[in-house]
Formats: C-alpha cells, structure tokens, sequence
C-alpha cells in the first residue's frame, strides 16, 4: 500500500509542478498589458439590493473619479429598505453628474441578471464597467485604468476586486488568501488564453458584445452567474484583457462571520458546474491533487519513507511560495505570502465541506 501511495503522491507533486510552471506562472512573471491613452465615455453600472448603508458610505467614492466621461447607473434590485431612497436622494444631490436611478420592484426572484439587464439597457456608452454596492474603488483613477485596457480587439477587461484587511483576524486571512487564489487562477488561464471567469466586484465588457451573444439568455434560469458564467460562455483567447494595476483595484467589506462567509461560497460554487468542460477538467484537477498533495503527503511522513516525501513536499512548497510571492505583489497581498501553506490546507478542506454541504442540500436563499 505504502509503494502505491508513493507512487500517486510523486504523480500529484508532478502535476501540481506543471500547474505552477505552466498556467500560474503566466501571471506572476507576465509583463502589464498595455493600455490605451483615451477617455472613452464609460457607463458605470451598479445593481444594489437591500444595501442603503453601504450606498450612504460608498456612493461618493464614484462621483469624485477623476475621469472627464462617464455615466453613473444605479439600479435598485428589489429592496426592501431604504436603497431606492438613497439612490434618488444621492442623484437629486448631485444633478450636475449623469445619473440614472432604475427601480426593479416587480421580480418574485430578485434576479441580479435581471437588473444588469435593465441597466444595461440603458447604458448610453458601449462601454460598461461593473462593481458591487458594497465596493469602492482603490484610487479615483480606477475608470481611467480599467477603460483604458478597451481596445478595438479587446471586449472583455478583468479587473481585481480585493477585500479590505482587518488588522488581527485570521478569518480576513482566509478570505483573502482564497480572493488571492482565484485571481491567480483566472488572470493566469486568461493569459494563456482560457479564460473562464471574472468578478462582478470589477469587470467591464463591451455593449455591443453583450447584445451579440444575448447577454444573460442563456443562464438566466441560474441564480448567479453574471459574472463568470457570461465571461465563460463570451470569452476567446483574443478580445479578453487583464487589469491589475493597484489604483483599478475595488476594495469590499469582508464577511466577519465564517457562518456567513460559508454561506455565501455555497451559493458561489453553483456556478462552476456550468463552466465548460475544459475548465472544469483544468479546475477540478487542480482542487483534485491539492487535496491529495496534503492528504496523501501528511500520512506519508508518518511512514518510513518519511524523508523521501518530505523533499517532495519542500519542492512543490518551494515553487508555490515562488509563484505566490509574485502574485500577492502584484495584488498588493505581500502579508498573506508567509501563511501561504496554512492558509491551503484550511482552504482546501473548507471547500470540500462547502462541496459535500451544496450536495446534500442546494442553497434555497440568495
């Protein structure tokens, strides 16, 4: 038994190796795409349900941008405290700007797909860039650094959309590392031209690319999705960019409640079996063989062959803190780098109990 278990655990240290030295390695040491020097009119689109003391705090974040041409869309998205009265409060106060306040109040599900739509619709610009209610932008440059990745090729701009660090809190930790994680797997696949996701928190896309591919049609019967499964089902290896940049980054309030930070990933991880079958191959292995790399491998240094498997452990941790190192600087998450393997293995036993939780019982509330 012990010879096998060698065996497939020499298999996962090699497979996890060509993980980081072919895919993740692309956006640690990939070069900052080029942008463009324009100020294209940019419609800004924001979709918020039962968020009024989030929108008291954040909405002025995106009126001060300093960026000449742009359009503020606010959409409140079935709400039942006082969001909408906030929104038009906010537009009546700052009627110098371009603001437009959409109330969706007819909708049993609260469909966010929905609302965008709405919003969408309305746009004046082809050029959207989306975030959440509970964000603000990192810089008042962040429309000039997101829209400044739109070219003539280029449709689709992902954006990194980061969580505030809490000084002292372990959970804030984990969150992050996983925010950081999937970053480094979406930004990596997007450069080598796999592209399967983004996040609502920061993204933008072109009009006219939504109303080609008929937007949200078809997922719409699924609750979420309006950011990965529209990147996963519209995205080619040539009208997709990265932004990461520190000043085009959005910064949200992280959940302070594991119980509601699991709840929220249930509800997130829905998603991924839509994904088409090459990510969900390429996705699945990885989460695959990093469960196996620590299961098999704890076990293992209880054995004889102790030493050997120590080395493979060292090596595979080597190149993770390697990669990782580069990614967390670019991200601006330097301070997670030395918790790197703690933080996986939580994380990684986390997500099997959110995978095993969604199986037995599918998220009923949203």
């Amino acid at each position: 038994m012990i010879v096998y278990l060698q065996i497939i655990f020499i298999s996962v240290v090699c497979i996890q190796l060509l993980y980081y030295f072919f895919i993740f390695s692309r956006f640690a040491f990939g070069k900052k795409p080029k942008k463009e020097n324009h100020e294209i009119f940019v419609s800004i689109i924001i979709a918020a349900k039962n968020e009024a003391e989030n929108l008291k705090q954040n909405l002025d974040y995106f009126i001060k941008q300093d960026y000449p041409n742009f359009e503020l869309i606010l959409i409140n998205d079935n709400s039942t405290d006082d969001t909408l009265k906030i929104l038009n409060d906010f537009k009546k106060e700052h009627h110098s700007y371009s603001i437009s306040v959409i109330d969706i109040n007819n909708q049993t599900n609260g469909s966010k797909k929905y609302a965008l739509t709405k919003g969408i619709a309305q746009a004046k610009s082809d050029f959207l860039l989306f975030t959440d209610a509970d964000c603000i932008p990192n810089s008042k440059n962040w429309i000039r650094n997101m829209s400044s990745h739109f070219t003539k090729n280029k449709a689709i701009i992902l954006g990194y959309g980061a969580y505030k660090k809490i000084p002292n809190s372990f959970l804030n930790k984990i969150i992050r590392f996983e925010t950081l994680l999937t970053a480094l797997q979406y930004f990596s696949y997007t450069q080598t031209g796999l592209a399967y996701m983004g996040v609502g928190r920061n993204i933008a896309y072109n009009k006219q690319l939504f109303l080609k591919e008929n937007g949200f049609e078809s997922h719409k019967h699924i609750r979420s999705g309006d950011d990965d499964l529209f990147i996963n089902q519209v995205a080619t290896k040539n009208n997709i960019a990265i932004c990461y940049d520190k000043d085009s980054f959005t910064i949200s309030k992280p959940d302070t409640s594991l119980k509601k930070w699991l709840k929220q990933k249930c509800r997130h991880i829905t998603t991924a079996t839509h994904y088409k079958p090459i990510h969900q191959l390429l996705l699945g292995l990885f989460y695959f063989t990093q469960f196996l790399f620590w299961t098999i491998g704890f076990f293992l240094l209880s054995t004889f062959i102790w030493q050997k498997i120590a080395i493979l452990m060292a090596i595979r941790i080597g190149m993770q803190y390697f990669i990782f190192g580069f990614a967390a600087k670019k991200l601006n998450e330097k301070d997670l780098f030395i918790f790197t393997p703690i933080l996986e293995v939580i994380l990684i036993y986390t997500q099997l109990y959110i995978f095993l939780a969604n199986s037995i019982q599918k998220p009923k509330t949203w």
